[in-house]
């Protein structure tokens, strides 16, 4: 399973791991596209690790492949979430502070469905999320995503 872990400095016990997460809008622009954590049921943005030999785009692409089927077209960068207070620990016992990147995408093909790392996916509005168990790092994440600012935000 894996958990998030929130203290002062807790990112020190960790490894830093680049990843990124995109924020796929409904044709609505009041919903935005969450997934169903196979591992722990947590909804969340969809995405994960980079890898060595990809860039972040195309880090960002692949994950949303994986985890919903959608093949998308990345866009401009959201923000950089850094926080030395926030520690992922998985199942295997990794532990990690993120340097996530998250970027807006748009889908250009593919069918929505479901992966061996999601168990649900669909478009949700801020209300629906209220009652919903949804990683608090990627509401903020949300948050700006729907703030619509030219510039991206560094966290």
């Amino acid at each position: 399973m894996t958990e998030v872990i929130r203290g002062d400095r807790i990112g020190k016990l960790g490894v830093l791991r680049v990843g990124c997460s995109a924020t796929i809008f409904h044709a609505d622009k009041q919903r935005v596209l969450l997934t169903r954590r196979s591992d722990n049921g947590v909804w969340c943005l969809p995405g994960g690790g980079m890898d060595p030999g990809e860039s972040a785009a195309e880090a960002c692409a692949r994950e949303v492949l994986e985890e919903t089927g959608l093949v998308v077209n990345v866009g401009r960068l959201i923000g950089v979430y850094t926080s030395p207070n926030l520690l992922v620990e998985y199942a295997d016992g990794n532990r990690i502070q993120p340097v996530a990147l998250n970027f807006a995408a748009e889908p250009i093909g593919g069918e929505l469905g479901i992966s061996d790392e999601t168990t649900d996916v669909g478009y949700f509005s801020m209300e629906e999320m209220k009652s919903m168990d949804v990683w608090a790092h990627h509401i903020e994440r949300i948050n700006d995503a729907m703030a619509g600012a030219e510039s991206a935000f560094v966290r």
